[in-house]
């Protein structure tokens, strides 16, 4: 046996061997060794090999899925190693004969199908990129739901292509391995390596032809080279993984390179679309706006929000499904019920394309069927929306698969077909002969027991069952004698002597057993075929059954959109082909929601009203202090001109916006310490790839540059970063910025308008209004910030004396300031130096002393309030 398994883990060096021993998946030596440590469980040993003990572990295959998932996530490859015979079949060629074994799967982060493995809301895309004569392409699969696309895709936009599909694997040539290697770590990616002769072009379009049954893929479109080498890498990588039982893959859609929004990783990164800067889904864009129902529309919502369209006939079209439900509540409230019962067939299917489903898959694709069709007959006379129509028709003409399966199937069956019972009654005679003599068998037991009663006078007498012994007779010790004895030793024949009983069996019984066992497993063989017949008629339909569930979730998102708008108060938004960018009375989605939750203040809204940039660029530079809610506008304008690309409302008053191109967005930084790299640099990297790449259609959000370095030097960098932005790039931009000085360029520039956040200064502390305002802040409130943080009044105290001291300075000029700091007294930590500042003595408030509002007039109280509106002047 361990010849056997060293002999198959020699082809799968690189994976943990599952190694099937009965009930088991067993793993010896190295694999024992990591994988009992990944897994937490026990590290026996078992034998010898080369004179040291064989270290082994094990896990139930029953258990096996959520195994796999844990080593997936830590990096690991399974291979699935099962027994292909049975273990009698294995004694009859010898004593020592062992049982045959083959790899029947390769396990890796790319090829989950089961729904135990994966995000039911999520695509897990397996992707390929490849090169060929300086042209590259990118190709990608979702194996668990059969989508299949490619498109052209230079060396120079892998990574961001790569942040918006977030692959699970990534499959290369070993000639590029290295050279990737380091962006697919950026992306949390999984890399394999396959050799060259994988990407050939003319072999990999052999093989797509042949996956496809066409004659050429120009069935498909017009494909380069290196898109073909691409699509046939993906092909021989699931070939391998799967032991030739390919998946059911659609045929391949060709993306265009600019048709999508381009959005780098630091930007979705930075804007938490899917994931917030803490890793998980809680906190991200689109845990707040996501009210889909759907396992097929959560994914279709992923896909949109991490592709905004630029093709501004999807996007009106987008829009007008999502007001046609907002303006027919009623109607999609009862599309909603229905979701509410739809099942992900998308991912039914194509495990029953793998042989890895089970008769729940088809009953997943029976209810879902079903559904479409009472979604279908609910819009029937009714006028709708491109889109829509277009669903609804895909939702029509599954009269006869339905029928099949309706009448085929229980409405609860087992999740395993070799557990029997999900065909329904009625719908085969043999079936149904094969049952009723197995059921009628244990009526017939019952009978032979009560019958034996009579016979023997033994009232304790019971037939029982075992997988050993079959059918048998048992009665307890003090009543065997008698039935070893004559007469009844005639009828009845010992088996078998336990510590509190003894079992017999008789001729009739052993005749009823061999009738019943036949008729059970003629029952279970003849469910087995006709889950093959119903399973081939799905597959058979699968392209239609597939647009069917496209369609379920294109009406799915367009409910989910109009129940967010309606909820949340969002406008429909104008797109254009314009560089207009007008937003009135903007919010920002995730913080808006998180002030409701914590039951404090409402969110302040916001305008941004961007000229259309006829003359050019159009820049606001936005100045005011830390904590104000810069960062959180800045943010939030960037999403909505996100959302309003995905065909969504947006949570504004009013939106107006030209087609935006690219989104940038470089707010907050971290160091980077694997790859040598500071927050400084880290911020320098960002702004330099935002320089090299926007264009005039481009929106860039920037905060704070410059600010990781020395005051002047960073302050040279914001103002160049601000010129070109203005000058080269012609960028619509949200620029914010501590540095005052800077606000001088809105006279310069004629592209550059200031703004502020506004704040109110009040005994010492500053109040945040959280308004943007046209205008310029007059200073950044860094020592009041710092007291509200809680920093110890000593900190506070000094550094409102040290700020005084290098303001006098600045203003009296350089040898001034130096002067200045050199009389500065040195730090005391005693009561007189470190008293807290004493608050101003207010008018107002020794007026409002003196007053008794129980015995003013109306008039009095009325001449009053103008008196201390006079005295706040």
């Amino acid at each position: 046996m361990m010849a056997q398994f060293l002999e198959i883990k020699a082809e799968y060096r690189d994976a943990l061997l599952f190694y099937r021993m009965g009930d088991f998946y067993e793993m010896f030596f190295d694999d024992a060794v990591a994988a009992a440590e990944a897994l937490d469980i026990a590290l026996t040993k078992r034998g010898k090999h080369l004179g040291e003990d064989i270290p082994m572990c094990g896990v139930p295959v029953r258990a096996a899925e959520g195994y796999f998932l844990t080593l997936i996530r830590k990096g690991f490859r399974v291979a699935v190693c099962e027994q292909m015979e049975d273990p009698a079949e294995a004694k009859k060629r010898g004593y020592k004969a062992v049982v045959k074994r083959e790899v029947v799967r390769l396990v890796t982060p790319g090829t989950l199908t089961e729904d135990s493995l994966l995000d039911a809301r999520r695509h897990n895309f397996l992707a390929a990129y490849s090169e060929v004569r300086g042209e590259g392409a990118l190709a990608w699969v979702d194996i668990s739901t059969g989508v299949f696309h490619v498109m052209p895709c230079p060396q120079v936009k892998l990574g961001p292509e790569l942040a918006r599909l977030s692959p699970r694997e990534l499959v290369v040539s070993e000639q590029m391995e290295a050279e990737l290697a380091e962006l697919v770590t950026d992306i949390g990616a999984s890399l394999t390596a396959l050799s060259p002769a994988s990407f050939d072009s003319t072999a990999a379009e052999k093989r797509l032809t042949e996956l496809f049954k066409v004659g050429t893929m120009e069935a498909f479109g017009q494909f380069s080279r290196a898109e073909n080498s691409a699509m046939g890498a993906i092909v021989e990588w699931l070939d391998i993984t799967q032991k030739g039982q390919l998946p059911l893959l659609r045929p391949p859609v060709r993306e265009s390179a600019d048709g999508a929004m381009q959005i780098d990783a630091a930007t979705r990164r930075n804007l938490e679309l899917t994931r917030s800067l803490s890793g998980g889904r809680e906190g991200s864009l689109i845990a707040v706006i996501d009210r889909t129902i759907t396992a097929g529309g959560g994914r279709l919502l992923e896909r949109r929000l991490s592709s905004p369209s630029r093709n501004l006939p999807a996007i009106h079209a987008r829009q007008d499904a999502v007001s046609f439900m907002i303006e027919n509540s009623a109607f999609a409230d009862a599309l909603r019920d229905d979701l509410r019962k739809t099942p992900d067939m998308d991912r039914a299917v194509s495990r029953l394309g793998l042989d890895r489903g089970g008769p729940r898959d088809l009953t997943a694709v029976r209810d879902g069927l079903a559904q479409a069709g009472s979604i279908a007959a609910r819009a029937d006379g009714l006028e709708l929306p491109a889109i829509l129509a277009d669903a609804v028709d895909a939702l029509r003409g599954h009269d006869e698969l339905l029928d099949l399966l309706e009448q085929a199937l229980v409405a609860d069956p087992p999740l395993l077909a070799r557990d029997g019972g999900f065909i329904a009654p009625g719908y085969n005679a043999d079936l149904d002969e094969a049952r009723t003599l197995r059921d009628e068998g244990r009526s017939v037991i019952a009978g032979m027991q009560a019958e034996y009663i009579e016979q023997t006078g033994i009232q304790a007498l019971k037939i029982k069952h075992n997988n050993v012994l079959g059918y048998f007779i048992e009665t307890t010790a003090k009543h065997a004698d008698l039935m070893l004895s004559a007469p009844l030793s005639e009828t009845f024949i010992h088996r078998q002597t336990t510590a509190n009983a003894v079992r017999f069996t008789t001729v009739p019984l052993s005749e009823m057993e061999t009738k019943i066992l036949n008729a059970g497993n003629r029952a279970l063989e003849v469910e087995k075929r006709l889950y093959s017949v119903l399973k081939d008629a799905i597959l058979a339909q699968s392209g239609p059954v597939n647009l069917a569930a496209a369609a379920l979730a294109e009406i799915d998102l367009a409910c989910a959109f109009a129940d967010l708008a309606t909820g949340e108060n969002w406008c429909k938004p104008i797109v254009d082909d314009s560089r207009a960018f007008e937003i009135f009375g903007g919010r920002h989605p995730v913080v808006e929601r998180a002030l409701r939750q914590q039951g404090g203040a409402p969110f302040i809204a916001n305008d941004c009203d961007l000229a259309d940039g006829s003359d050019g660029a159009d820049i606001w530079l936005l100045t005011g202090p830390n904590m104000s809610g810069k960062s959180t506008f800045l943010r939030q304008n960037a999403l909505i001109a996100l959302l309003a690309q995905i065909g969504s409302y947006v949570p504004a008053n009013h939106a107006h916006i030209g087609l935006v191109s690219q989104l940038f967005s470089r707010v907050g930084a971290s160091d980077d310490l694997a790859r040598g790299r500071s927050t400084f640099m880290v911020e320098m990297v960002e702004t330099a790839a935002i320089l090299n790449q926007a264009d005039d259609r481009a929106l860039v959000i920037l905060d704070e540059i410059g600010r990781g370095t020395a005051t002047y030097d960073g302050l040279s960098i914001a103002w160049a970063t601000l010129e070109h932005l203005h000058n080269v790039n012609q960028s619509r931009a949200l620029f914010a910025t501590h540095y005052h000085e800077m606000t001088a360029l809105s006279d310069k520039l004629d592209g550059v308008e200031n703004a502020t956040v506004t704040v109110k200064e009040w005994d010492g502390d500053v109040i945040f209004l959280h308004e943007v305002k046209k205008g310029a802040a007059d200073r950044s409130y860094g020592v009041q910030v710092a007291r509200l943080a809680g920093l110890p009044e000593t900190v506070v105290a000094r550094a409102r004396v040290v700020l005084e001291m290098l303001e006098k300075g600045e203003r009296e000029g350089k040898v001034g300031q130096k002067a200045l700091i050199d009389d500065l007294p040195l730090f005391s930590a005693t009561p007189a130096t470190t008293a807290p500042m004493q608050a101003k003595e207010s008018e107002i408030e020794n007026r409002l002393k003196n007053i008794l509002p129980d015995e003013l007039t109306p008039k009095e109280a009325l001449a009053l309030l103008y008196e201390l509106k006079e005295l706040e002047t």
